[in-house]
């Protein structure tokens, strides 16, 4: 997504209202009586209930698991070219067909399971991006068996802690084209500077909510 940009994650109309009721509950004087205000949501959150709790529960916290900033890298390649929408709608059956993502399992993909992935109807059947997947697992375990722990490779790139750009929501920064070199060069693949902010976005390196999102820190 472009603007105050994307979206993620499997979800279900009542927690999207359960979580409008939280914010709006929270947002009200006690003793106030009447309806609960509107919650304030990013634009693109607004289209779709998935997103919507995908904005209200994923979308920005910052995430320190390897194995999870790794996962969410993979399907930022898969998106590329394509809604993510479409991408969250298939996570579940993307999560069983790489096990889970787990990047040591992963790893020791060969060609027979290359052909049961672009037979499998339930993920987004690109060769490339299934190859590209199955290399960033050797590329994660690499700088693993290097004493390179993946969350601290990634985090250090922001000194740690989520940013928040200036000005409106690019594409990408100077910052995703450093992080997107640092990633190709240690052989990852569908990791351009576009790819890797949306990641950046999503796992919470930066901090892009919109000025009057509900989820946009107040401090």
């Amino acid at each position: 997504m472009t603007g105050t940009r994307r979206p993620r994650g499997t979800a279900r109309p009542t927690r999207v209202r359960a979580a409008e009721k939280s914010a709006a509950a929270a947002s009200r004087s006690p003793g106030t009586v009447g309806p609960a205000p509107t919650v304030e949501r990013c634009e693109w959150a607004k289209t779709d209930p998935m997103l919507q709790v995908y904005h209200d529960e994923e979308w920005g916290v910052p995430v320190h698991d390897s194995r999870r900033l790794w996962e969410m890298l993979m399907l930022e390649g898969f998106q590329a070219g394509l809604s993510w929408t479409i991408i969250l709608r298939k996570r579940e059956a993307f999560r069983r067909a790489f096990r889970q993502f787990d990047p040591a399992k992963v790893a020791r993909f060969d060609e027979r399971d290359v052909a049961r992935l672009l037979a499998d109807p339930g993920i987004v059947r690109s060769r490339a991006k299934i190859e590209a997947t199955i290399a960033g697992a050797r590329s994660y375990r690499r700088l693993a068996s290097d004493g390179v722990d993946f969350a601290t490779f990634v985090w250090s790139a922001v000194g740690g802690a989520p940013i928040r750009e200036p000005g409106p929501v690019r594409a990408k920064t100077p910052l995703s084209e450093a992080l997107s070199d640092q990633l190709k060069s240690q052989g990852f693949k569908f990791v351009g500077p576009v790819i890797v902010y949306a990641w950046m976005q999503a796992v919470g390196l930066v901090d892009d909510h919109a000025p009057g999102c509900f989820r946009r820190p107040r401090a």
